[in-house]
């Protein structure tokens, strides 16, 4: 079904449209962003059964205005008297202004930007169960889920979680009418085991524009997700050293969010914190390697919306073009400061928190390699799997992947033996230098949060084929 928009939203739009009108004469810029975030969180475990509100949930509104080359922003909850906010904005910014005046604080200087007139309505096709939630059959689903991983020899738990997500948004300003309502759902279910005194950990999920057939799907995920699970009991660290890597989609989604995603969100541009920005338009992956970063573009993830927080419609960016690094992702004042066009990479944490570049759907584009022909092609070597963390150095492109495991390769064949964990580490453009092969199907999952500035934190997805590489393991 198509999703609806908020009736709250709608309901409050005159009163808002009437804020904009009331503080346009005393600044050269005014918008508003409304949203009504809501949703369930299911858990199960082998202990306990918990329903509770989802805790992204929120309602409330920030206004941006633009005078004396900078830009302001209020966030409030209360709507009820519009004439008394707008004096309350104007004289809270006003005071603001000039205490920081006093204290010699220096304005980042932002030219005022371009606004063209867009007036629209988005609504994504989801699942009509997100709308009348039937707890027990949710809750049944999720238990049945639980019961076959807890019925594996060793397991001590399964965890499973379930979360739906509604997320509708309206953004006015003088020049746009912009609303927008679309639904997500996160599943995971983790398996914990013990042996020997160990105890060992791993999980499968998904996520997306879906219902609870999400749960469902995992049913058949569990029995290699165990597998793999008890060839970690034991298993040796790797010997550090540069190997011939294949990374599953997990992997390849880490290494792209850590490699081009930070490194490229242009905020980092404006204060020269990240190197991308003296290499764009140069070479730096190999000619089949591509990426991209987008909110919309065909797919439907847990970071898919139709405009940004600053009203900024939203799309797909090419960041690296059969190994050419083309683009990087920018919010709308970065973007004015940067004298480029923003990207609709525009995205708070909540309404209370500002506006930063932030990645959506990350991803490695494919080409058409096979699994079993880049395992075949390797002498000695690993296959990776399983993402833990990571973190990565915008300034001088270094980057550090934690895995969950590594498989081993000799003569083109998997041998069985498992290390774990595994670091992966290197030089941002040797790592992308090194892709030879990658595969041809597209996998994406969006059960992670990227933090950022004073640890905002918003969802993010990423993925990609398998692909091949040389990299350093230790």
């Amino acid at each position: 079904m198509i999703a609806r928009q908020s009736e709250y939203l709608l309901q409050v739009k005159p009163q808002l449209k009437k804020l904009v009108e009331l503080l346009k004469p005393h600044y050269d810029y005014v918008s508003v962003l409304a949203t009504d975030v809501s949703g369930t969180s299911f858990r199960v475990s082998m202990r306990n059964t918990s329903i509770s509100e989802y805790p992204d949930g929120e309602r409330g509104f920030v206004v941006r205005v633009y005078r004396d080359g900078g830009y302001s922003e209020y966030s409030f909850t209360d709507i009820s008297d519009v004439n008394e906010l707008a004096e309350t904005i104007r004289r809270t910014l006003d005071e603001q202004s000039a205490m920081l005046e006093g204290l010699g604080v220096r304005k980042l200087e932002t030219p005022l930007e371009y606004e063209e007139k867009i007036i629209r309505e988005f609504a994504g096709e989801i699942s009509e169960e997100l709308y009348d939630l039937n707890n027990d059959e949710i809750l049944n689903k999720m238990k049945k889920l639980r019961d076959s991983g807890a019925s594996y020899p060793g397991i001590i738990d399964c965890m499973v979680s379930f979360m739906t997500e509604i997320n509708s948004k309206l953004f006015l300003s003088a020049n746009k009418d912009l609303i927008q309502s679309w639904g997500v759902s996160f599943v995971s279910c983790a398996l914990l085991a013990f042996k020997d005194g160990e105890i060992q950990y791993n999980n499968v999920g998904d996520t997306g524009w879906f219902g609870s057939e999400l749960i469902e799907r995992q049913e058949c995920k569990l029995a290699k997700a165990y597998e793999d699970l008890m060839a970690m009991f034991g298993a040796p660290n790797i010997e550090p050293g540069e190997y011939e890597v294949i990374c599953t989609p997990e992997a390849t989604g880490l290494i792209a969010h850590e490699a081009f995603g930070h490194g490229v969100e242009m905020d980092m541009f404006v204060k020269e914190r990240a190197i991308a920005k003296q290499h764009m338009g140069e070479k730096l992956a190999s000619t089949i390697t591509n990426m991209y970063d987008g909110a919309q573009g065909g797919i439907e993830q847990t970071a898919s919306y139709f405009f940004d927080d600053e009203g900024t419609i939203s799309g797909c960016t090419k960041i690296l073009d059969n190994g050419y690094l083309v683009s990087g992702i920018c919010d709308a004042l970065s973007a004015a400061r940067l004298h480029v066009k923003p990207t609709g990479n525009g995205r708070r944490e909540s309404f209370e928190r500002k506006a930063y570049t932030r990645m959506t759907n990350t991803y490695f584009g494919t080409q058409n390699d096979t699994v079993e022909e880049m395992i075949k092609s390797v002498k000695y070597g690993f296959l990776v799997d399983g993402m833990n963390s990571g973190m990565e150095d915008p300034k001088h492109w270094g980057i550090q992947c934690i895995l969950s495991r590594a498989k081993e390769i000799k003569d083109g064949k998997l041998t069985g033996k498992m290390f774990t964990p595994v670091v992966l580490t290197g030089y941002v453009p040797d790592l992308l230098s090194n892709i030879s092969m990658i595969g041809s199907d597209l996998e994406l999952n969006g059960n992670g949060h990227c933090g950022k500035g004073y640890k905002e934190w918003v969802v993010v997805s990423d993925g990609g084929p398998y692909i091949k590489t040389k990299v350093r393991l230790g």
